[in-house]
This record gives structure tokens, sequence and C-alpha cells, in this order.
């Protein structure tokens, strides 16, 4: 029955005296009981238009046995895209197998209106330069925390790009819920599906071949990445290969503050490792980004015991001390940059772990300062997975929008201290000398600095430092705002002694404890120990690419002699040997 036909007629004056008031909150009564089915029926509606994951997939990301493609999840990008103003695709390139390769950025309409406003902030306030610190504090005060978070860069830790799409949806559809609103107001967000999607297509193309049969969880025979597989996650200074570059192009030009990336390696029984890392820690970390980056990994924690996800663990095997991790080579630039570690059974299979097959010393279950919530055992699934990452996501998230202006200040503050401490202590300049065993090699050195977004400078006079003259030598000047990454690749690392315990064995590092950059490259530089003065900077010129040194092949006859010194005479050799083999 329509209830507009129910609703008596009755005029003002014909109500007994005090009866006015009461008709009139009957009449508003039946007013709202009109207009909130209405307003409802709006809101589900408008929800409605926002496509879910299932709808698109066919499945929810977590599903035992399932797992969705790069391909499958770029079309939900897409069609969320479509459907809301909370989300925009931008290209960041081609893989290296030739897909289009998208990320999300998303934040609320009004900051997407204004992206490159934000993004002009972030850049200002990252190079720190130009600014007095009342100055930056207003631009803290009216910039947006851009953070990155991505599926993950191991494409057989498959829950991270499942939890991207999740993650999303999430922050998309969810209507009036105080946090997601406060981070769509604070944040803008640098949503990475994966950080290779040319293997997790492959993966996913694997274990789909294979669920049900006897190899439902046997390991994949191939590189999931050309060339280096596994290693794609030690490529973070050199950025040889080309999803490398794309991601640190897409740092550099948006400038975000955090950079989060998920893995799946955590400690068995642990459900995940978060920050704070374990000893050793590298002493060119800017100390803001180090203690900003242990505040985020308690608060990670915090989120996810207080959503009953128990079994975050800290300081444990993993440590801060290489910069190749391309996860963690931006935190040289002053984003606060690291991973977490979510336990992995094998792709989307489910497994029942009991108390009993865990190492002897967690049996007991008891609470430990960086274990505070045991996991106890039980199934494991990838939902379980999944729901750790978006937890740990979340918590990243909030606390970025809690603290927003300070994030952005402090990133300030990093590179005005870097460009300032390098002002009054050596070293004060690198150079790069033109007289080389391998000048190719040599530059391709200064190309890789340009890469990362080092300042280089030519010297187009003689450049006199260390009672030397330099001509034409490439010159890093460290007053810049990003020379802790130039200071820890160009110094001889000494790893330090750390000991199980006193007078015992040596602590196993974790990962590579020395890569001095020139000396791997077999390239000579010169450090440079005394300020510089205005002339030898003024012979100085900004580069912003570099010039491969010109070659050419001398005398004539039937044969060619090539030097053993330049690497690129072995890739000359190698380009012979294909063109003779067709």
């Amino acid at each position: 029955m329509n209830r507009r036909n129910v609703a008596p007629s009755v005029s003002a004056g014909t109500l007994p005296v005090g009866q006015d008031s009461v008709l009139s909150a009957t009449i508003m009564k039946m007013q709202m009981n009109q207009i909130l089915p209405a307003l409802l029926l709006t809101l589900t509606a408008t929800a409605q238009t926002i496509p879910t994951p299932e709808s698109v997939l066919g499945h929810k990301p977590g599903d035992d046995f399932y797992l969705a493609n790069y391909g499958e999840s770029r079309d939900y990008f897409r069609k969320l895209a479509a459907a809301s103003d909370r989300i925009k695709l931008i290209s960041v390139g081609k893989t290296t197998r030739g897909q289009d390769w998208e990320i999300a950025i998303i934040s609320s309409p009004q900051n997407l209106a204004q992206i490159d406003k934000y993004k002009d902030i972030s850049r200002r306030l990252a190079e720190g330069r130009g600014l007095s610190d009342d100055q930056a504090k207003a631009l803290a005060h009216d910039g947006k925390a851009i953070v990155h978070i991505d599926g993950g860069l191991h494409s057989t830790e498959v829950a991270g790009a499942q939890q991207s799409i999740l993650l999303a949806y999430k922050l998309v559809s969810t209507q009036g819920d105080p946090a997601v609103d406060a981070i769509l107001s604070n944040v803008i967000l640098m949503l990475w599906p994966t950080l290779n999607p040319d293997g997790q297509n492959e993966v996913v193309a694997w274990y789909r071949k294979n669920v049900g049969t006897p190899y439902e969880v046997s390991p994949l025979p191939d590189l999931y990445q050309e060339y280096v597989g596994h290693d794609n996650n030690r490529d973070g200074y050199m950025n040889n290969m080309l999803e490398s570059r794309d991601v640190t192009r897409a740092e550099i030009e948006w400038d975000p503050v955090i950079f989060y990336c998920h893995h799946q390696t955590a400690p068995f029984p642990t459900r995940i490792f978060i920050p704070p890392f374990t000893e050793p820690i590298s002493s060119n970390i800017n100390p803001l980004m180090a203690r900003w980056l242990n505040v985020l990994g308690i608060n990670m924690a915090a989120y996810l015991d207080e959503h009953q996800m128990p079994g975050a663990v800290h300081r444990v095997g993993f440590d801060n001390w290489y910069p190749g991790f391309l996860d963690f080579t931006h935190i040289f630039r002053n984003s606060i940059s690291f991973f977490t570690e979510t336990a992995l059974y094998h792709y989307a299979t489910p497994h029942f772990y009991t108390v009993d097959e865990f190492p002897k010393d967690r049996q007991q279950l008891m609470s430990e300062v960086f274990y505070s919530s045991p996991w106890k055992g039980g199934w494991w699934r990838l939902a379980d997975a999944v729901r750790y990452m978006e937890g740990a996501s979340m918590a990243v998230l909030d606390t970025a929008a809690k603290y927003r202006e300070t994030l952005l200040y402090n990133r300030y503050q990093a590179a005005r201290d870097n460009i300032e401490r390098f002002r009054k202590e050596p070293p004060f300049a690198y150079v790069i000398p033109r007289e080389q065993r391998d000048l190719p090699t040599a530059a391709t050195l200064v190309e890789k600095l340009l890469i990362n977004g080092i300042e280089v400078h030519e010297a187009e006079q003689p450049f006199v430092a260390n009672s030397r003259e330099y001509k034409g030598a490439w010159v890093i000047l460290m007053d810049q705002p990003f020379s802790p990454l130039v200071k820890e690749l160009f110094e001889t690392q000494q790893y330090p002694d750390l000991r199980q315990f006193p007078n015992g064995p040596p602590m196993r590092p974790y990962d590579v404890a020395g890569w001095t950059l020139p000396m791997q490259m077999g390239v000579e530089t010169a450090v440079v120990s005394e300020p510089l003065n205005d002339s030898q900077r003024a012979a100085l010129k900004l580069i912003d690419h570099v010039t491969p040194p010109p070659g050419g092949v001398q005398g004539t006859g039937s044969s060619y002699s090539l030097s053993h010194q330049p690497n690129n005479s072995f890739a000359a050799i190698n380009k012979f040997s294909r063109a003779a083999a067709r």
C-alpha cells in the first residue's frame, strides 16, 4: 500500500488546542517513513554499481584452489575504475613480455582531481631545497601522504596479488566507515596489483594445470622473471630489469613517503614477519626513516592483534643491511621502505598444522617480547594470508592518514639534513675520471646513478681536486637530497662482527654482506675530502644522460682483435657468435 494514501487530511485550525504539535510530529514521522526507503534504495543502488571481485572473477580472491592471473586482475581493476571516481589507472610501461602494466591511484575524488598539486608538494618536500622550515611545514599541512603498496615481487608468493584486488575493492566501495574516509582524505595510494605481472601469469597457469593432480603443489620448473627469477628483488640499485626500471622511475616521479612490499616467507610457525628488522642496519639510513619504519611495524602488529590475527613477529631473520632490494633501496631516497613476510603453504592449497610440527622452542606457545601473540596452529588457507596482508596494508594506510603531516615534514627534514651534512663533512664529492681501464663501464655506472635519481655533473673545464686535474670527469656532489644512496654504494662495507653469543660462532648474514659498486664494476673513483669552492663548482655542468664513449675499428684485415679489458668486448663477441649461428 502507498503510505501517501493513508496520511490524514487535517487543517491546522480544526484541532483542539495543543494537538497541532502532535500532528506535526506524526506527519514528519510518516514523511520520513516515505523518504528513508527511497534513500536506502539510492545508497544500495550506488553500492551495487561497484563491481565485486566475485562478480568479475567468478571467485573471491583467497578462495581455496583459486588464483587470479594478472590479465584477470587488470580487467577487474579496469571495471572498478570505470565504476568509481575514487580510483584511476595509470600506465607505468610494458613488462618484459610486452603486457600493459597498469597501477591504481586510489584516493578521494577531490584529491584525484588535484593529483598534480599533491605530486608537486611531495616532490618539493622530497628534494628539500629552496624551502624554509616554515614553508615546508605549510606544504606538509597542505599535502597528502602518497603511499606505495604492492602485491609483491615474487610470483610464487601468490597471496599479495590476490590481496591487492580486495584492498582496492574495500577502499573504493566502503561507505560511512570513518577509518576508510580518513584514508581517502589524507592518503593517495599507489596500488601496484603486482610487481611482476609476467610471473603472476606463469605461476597461475602452472597451478591451474596441476590442481587436483599429484603435482598440485610442485614448484614451477622455470624462471618466473626473465634471466633472474626469484632474484628480481636484488636489482634495486642496478635496475637491469625492465620492471625494476619502471618501478624506480615511478617512485622518483611520485615520491611516495612510504613504500610497502608484500612477501611470503614468514619464519615458521609465525604468521607474518613485520618490522622492526634485526641487526645489522645501514648507518646511511636517515634516522627519521629508520624510526618511522619501526613505528609502522609496531602499528601493524597492534592492528592485526586487534582484528584477531595472531602470530606477528619482529626482529628475526631479516636485516636492514643490503641496499640492493627493490623494496628497500628507496629508503636511501628518504622513503620509508620495507617489506613484510606472510606465511605461505603452497599456492592456494590449504594445509592443517599441529603444534607438534612446530620447532620445540615454539611448542610452549609462550608470549615473547617480539612475538606477543603466538599462533596456535590449525588450518592455514590462502584466504588467511590474504586477510593478514590486507590488515597490514590497512594499518599502514591508517598510520599514514593519522600522521600525514608529520611524515611529510620529516621527509623534508631528512633531505634538508642530507644536504647540510655533506656541506660540512666528507665525502664532499666523488669523482669518476675519464681515464679508466674500461670507460664504457664507467659510463654505465653514471647511467645507473641517474636512473636512481642521483644528480651527476660533468666537468666542462678541468676540475681540480685531491691535487689532481680531471678533464671531462663525472662528479657527484654530495650536498644533494639522496646522497646517502651514493655513500651506501661507493664506500667500502665493513660488516659488523655479530656473534650468536659472546665468543661464539658468527651470526650468518641474511643476504649480501658487501657490494661496493665501483669495485664490482671495475671503475676507478676518487673521494673528495675537502669542501668544494665556487671555482670548482663553476667547472661543472649538471647532466641528465650519458653519451656513450665513441668506439670504432682501426686498421684493415680479415680478422678482428678485441681488448679483454672492456666488458663490451664480451658483449660484442656474443653478438658475433649469434650472428654466425644464423
